[in-house]
């Protein structure tokens, strides 16, 4: 799964650490979504969405 994390997470002048604070959820996993390793559970891409105050749709996108 393609995602703009890395791209959102930049505007915002965040780390992988920061972001992952945000979610409660460990830095290795924020990494692990980024370069779609790690496809997120539907209650942490809702949360990311919120964080970011972005539909999901706009911050992933499923590869062809």
């Amino acid at each position: 799964m393609m995602n703009r994390l890395p791209a959102l997470r930049g505007e915002r002048g965040l780390t992988q650490a920061d972001l992952a604070d945000a979610l409660n959820v460990s830095r290795q996993t924020v990494n692990a979504i980024e370069t779609g390793r790690y496809d997120p559970s539907l209650p942490l891409a809702f949360a990311i969405a919120r964080f970011f105050n972005r539909t999901i749709e706009e911050i992933f996108q499923a590869q062809a």
